[in-house]
């Protein structure tokens, strides 16, 4: 049993494994010692292009093609729920939860118009993705 700790106190015995008996039990996958995903990890949070065809809604207009962005993919950190202690008889709120997210780091605005029937043009807009990274989730 690799990196296990066992904290005891009268009558409590603590005891914390990580990822060597995980994986044998839950088939968990252990990360990087450093608890980060690799570069060359596939599933790692990163960037994936897509393309998109931008049609208005109501009116006639010429649809155009256009290459889009998303953030996608898996986090290092572990997601975790400790409780909380409190002194009241009412707790209003027993845990404090932390999560990391793959979203938007940094992101540009761009707009494309479209050509419509009469000669009218409508200029649809949208944010383009440049770097997507782990962020605490709100």
């Amino acid at each position: 049993m690799r990196n296990s700790v066992a904290l005891s106190q009268p009558g409590i015995l603590f005891l914390l494994v990580t990822c060597p008996l995980l994986t044998i039990l839950h088939g968990v996958t252990c990360k990087a010692e450093s608890g980060h995903l690799g570069e060359n990890d596939p599933d790692r949070c990163m960037r994936h292009h897509f393309v998109e065809t931008i049609t208005h809604p109501i009116y006639k207009c010429n649809s155009k093609m256009v290459l889009l962005a998303r953030c996608e993919g898996h986090c290092s950190h572990t997601s975790r729920s400790d409780p909380l202690i409190s002194f009241s008889s009412v707790l209003k709120q027993p845990f404090k939860s932390t999560c990391f997210c793959c979203r938007p780091h940094t992101s540009k605005l761009k707009a494309v118009r479209l050509r419509c029937s009469g000669g009218t043009r409508i200029t649809a807009t949208y944010r383009y993705i440049l770097a997507c990274s782990c962020e605490e989730c709100s």
